[in-house]
């Protein structure tokens, strides 16, 4: 079985030994996708919608490496830090998929690995059969 790793440019990958996303067959899985600035910092501390829309670039950035648009997108995973800003992650969010509508969670967690972090999404796509 053929796997196709992409990487992005964020540190954690490299600290902590992961890869971006993870291409087996049809099958395309995004692991948590932060919303880190070119610089490795993290984007737009305190801005819900942002942040939102950064992880949406990061992971349509790995899906454009694959050759896939975000309609091969199915379901996506949010993890945020404070449920009362569900509609600035979910505008973004249904900004981003225009009309392409995937599945969706949107749940609240306690905190992520950097306190400015508000979002982490995780993302399931199917690209076409060869």
């Amino acid at each position: 079985m053929d796997l196709q790793r992409i990487h992005s440019q964020s540190p954690w990958e490299r600290k902590y030994g992961y890869c971006r996303a993870i291409r087996v067959g049809n099958l395309v899985l995004f692991g948590g996708t932060a919303p880190i600035a070119d610089d490795g910092s993290t984007f737009a501390p305190s801005d819900a919608s942002a942040q939102t829309a950064r992880c949406y670039e990061i992971i349509e950035n790995a899906l454009q490496e694959l050759g896939l648009v975000k309609a091969a997108i199915l379901r996506v995973r949010l993890y945020v830090t404070d449920i009362a800003q569900a509609h600035a992650f979910g505008t973004a969010h249904k900004q981003f998929f225009e009309g392409h509508l995937p599945c969706m969670t949107m749940v609240e967690v306690s905190k992520l690995i950097d306190p400015d972090m508000l979002v982490e999404i995780e993302a399931d796509a199917l690209a076409p059969s060869a």
